[in-house]
């Protein structure tokens, strides 16, 4: 390679770095992985981070008229350029991949590696594509990932499904005692099936924006008044092996999961006999009091009563008991029933309703939890037998 050089702003490039190097293992058997592979091509510098699971690509706008490829060390390069004093800085790399980095006052010299150990980044095929506004799709994976399967001992629960068809949008997420299910409206008429790895979607959600152009006070500027509103998009290519997310000038590549997902809809239950309607803080805030007495050597269930105008919370273990009732609008039979304390409250949690309504048909059936109106989302919980 021949020498090159280029300069650019330090923050954006820093900022670069630290994106791309969520894709980048912290130890690995090829030094190449442990690395990102700077591209330039002229003015632009493309950065990659790939662990051949998850993949980071951006591009960074340089002053240079020079082309080159190589693989710098992602943890040194990331903490020098975030140490640097200046404003801009500038970087030359000669034939025998020397690295020299340049900022008012301070130098570093440092080595890289030649691009052709980097492995292959997928291919991304940009012909058939779902697009989403950011702020959903974060909120729709920030809202399902809590019924994650943790464990190994079926894979494809340790992802999120993508299940888009007839203009509706569901992501699901199940672990065998949790069921999420986040639903949006979509302009997409296409069928797409798919489950993405858990891990490369907290990534995904990293980089989404979270704000609602609409609720973040964008309409009160002056400039929003005579121009319309314009949401942020993600754009959601899939091939057979792989999904690619585009967030503003963001590529994130990650291996899809494969394997027979759980039939979600079958387990959704149609009827009940009990329906409860209750302020979602007020129940949180229960909980929350009721689980100070829980903790990994005192495992046990919190006992929910929902009968006429209340919810009684009890619970009872080594450290003590509790009884704790709250005001709520109970429909049909009284019901006992025993649930796991984390997993209701990161239900109610993600509930995005300052009300919810609560369906239940026994005490050995799952909870449901839904909004006041429509089904933006639905959370089943499974039963915890209760001791007499």
């Amino acid at each position: 390679m021949n020498n090159i050089k280029f300069s650019c702003d330090r923050v954006k490039l820093c900022e670069a770095i630290s994106n791309v190097s969520k894709a980048v293992p912290s130890k690995s058997n090829m030094a190449a992985l442990e690395g990102i592979k700077l591209s330039l091509n002229n003015d632009v510098l493309e950065l990659t981070g790939y662990d051949l699971e998850l993949g980071i690509r951006t591009t960074v706008e340089v002053n240079s008229t020079d082309k080159g490829e190589l693989i710098v060390n992602s943890r040194l390069f990331s903490e020098i350029i975030r140490k640097m004093s200046s404003k801009e800085i500038s970087i030359e790399i000669d034939e025998k991949l020397n690295i020299t980095i340049c900022g008012d006052a301070t130098t570093y010299n440092i080595s890289a590696i030649p691009a052709n150990e980097y492995p292959d980044f997928p291919r991304i095929n940009n012909e058939k594509y779902v697009e989403i506004p950011q702020y959903i799709l974060r909120n729709m994976i920030e809202h399902t990932r809590h019924a994650v399967a943790t464990n190994e001992n079926k894979p494809i629960l340790t992802g999120q499904l993508f299940d888009i068809e007839d203009n509706t949008f569901r992501m699901v997420a199940i672990d065998g005692f949790r069921l999420a299910v986040r639903v949006e409206r979509i302009k997409e008429d296409e069928k797409f099936n798919f489950v993405v790895p858990s891990k490369a979607l907290s990534e995904v959600s990293k980089i989404l924006s979270k704000n609602d152009p609409v609720q973040s006070g964008q309409e009160n500027t002056e400039k929003a008044k005579t121009e319309p509103k314009q949401e942020l998009m993600c754009k959601i290519y899939q091939d057979t092996k792989h999904i690619t997310f585009e967030i503003s000038g963001y590529y994130v590549v990650s291996r899809l999961l494969t394997g027979e997902f759980h039939n979600y809809k079958a387990s959704i239950p149609e009827t009940f006999t009990t329906e409860v309607v209750i302020k979602t803080k007020d129940f949180i805030d229960s909980i929350e009091r009721c689980s100070l007495l829980i903790n990994e050597q005192t495992k046990c269930p919190i006992k929910c009563s929902f009968k006429e105008a209340s919810v009684e919370v009890n619970c009872r273990t080594t450290l003590g008991k509790v009884n704790d009732s709250i005001e709520a609008e109970v429909n049909g039979e009284a019901i006992d029933i025993g649930l796991n304390s984390r997993f209701l409250l990161d239900a109610l949690k993600a509930c995005d309703s300052d009300k919810i309504r609560i369906q239940l048909q026994a005490s050995n059936r799952p909870v449901k939890i839904l909004p006041m109106i429509g089904d933006s989302f639905v959370f089943l919980l499974m039963p915890i037998q209760l001791k007499n």
